[in-house]
């Protein structure tokens, strides 16, 4: 996904990190038997729809010369490849955290463990890995860099307050996000994590000079439409509030509407089992 970001904007990346949201829905219900009721479909549809209104936006707008379009189309692509492996850890973190009730911080402490391990031991084949500048910015051409780094970081040490703040941001962000997982479900974290593109959109443009498309506060709308559709603030409510009691005689259309927008079915059930006894009585 880094290698990625480097080739595309902070918000295509954010658009493209949207995906993990069908993956991850989709993996869920062939992995874990989940039941996704048919309106967070929609609130994702929604979600999904809206993140890729701002991405093609953005990519379509682009009026600076000295981007490579086939450099963007690349780190896009690497982008949606590495939601499939996101989103298999995500089902994966909902699995186990269920199965063995596994606290959320130890959870989180044993990742970043082997993410550590499994990073330092990959630095040293990338470092003898040599790459086009569209891959890096490093003047021997490699991969990645150890020495380099910590020679920029000695001659910039605020590049070193940069990455302990990335460092304590990501701890936080890691442990709410394994606690959504264990105490809801991998796929309202990754619906609710889709609300950074918005943040990540409005922070890009005065501070990193971002252009401002305004087609792309349609796309922000859906995004926050889906992510209401889904959690069952907005439309599943008022539809069981104000359309529901008028359906109360037709229990096969308030069943189908119910499954739509949310609810439970037996209720129509139990309902018309009651009309049916005062009839005959």
């Amino acid at each position: 996904m880094y290698i990625g970001l480097n080739l595309t904007t902070a918000s295509s990346f954010q658009m493209l990190r949207g995906a993990v949201i069908i993956f991850t829905g989709l993996l869920s219900v062939g992995m874990l038997n989940a039941q996704i009721k048919p309106f967070k479909w929609f609130g994702m549809l929604f979600v999904m729809l809206g993140l890729v209104i701002v991405g093609v936006t953005d990519i379509y707008y682009d009026s600076n010369p000295l981007d490579d379009k086939n450099a963007i189309i690349t780190g896009n692509l690497l982008i949606v490849m590495a939601q499939i492996i996101v989103a298999i850890q995500m089902v994966y973190e909902q699995k186990y955290l269920t199965k063995y009730d596994v606290p959320a911080l130890f959870a989180v402490g044993l990742e970043g463990l082997f993410g550590m391990i499994t990073l330092s031991i990959l630095m040293v084949p990338f470092y003898y890995i040599h790459v086009p500048k569209t891959f890096s910015t490093n003047p021997e051409g490699r991969l990645e860099d150890v020495f380099y780094a910590w020679q920029e970081i000695k001659e910039e040490p605020t590049i070193a307050l940069a990455l302990l703040g990335t460092v304590i941001s990501i701890a936080f962000f890691n442990f709410a996000g394994v606690s959504v997982t264990k105490e809801l479900s991998a796929t309202t974290r990754m619906v609710l994590d889709s609300i950074r593109t918005l943040v990540i959109w409005v922070v890009s443009i005065p501070l990193f000079g971002e252009q401002f498309i305004a087609i792309q506060l349609s796309g922000f709308a859906m995004l926050i439409l889906g992510t209401l559709i889904y959690n069952d603030v907005l439309i599943g409510p008022w539809f069981r509030r104000n359309i529901l009691p008028n359906l109360s005689s037709h229990a096969t259309c308030a069943r189908f509407w119910l499954c739509i927008c949310g609810g439970d079915s037996e209720l129509i059930e139990y309902n018309q089992d009651d009309q049916e006894h005062l009839l005959e009585a």
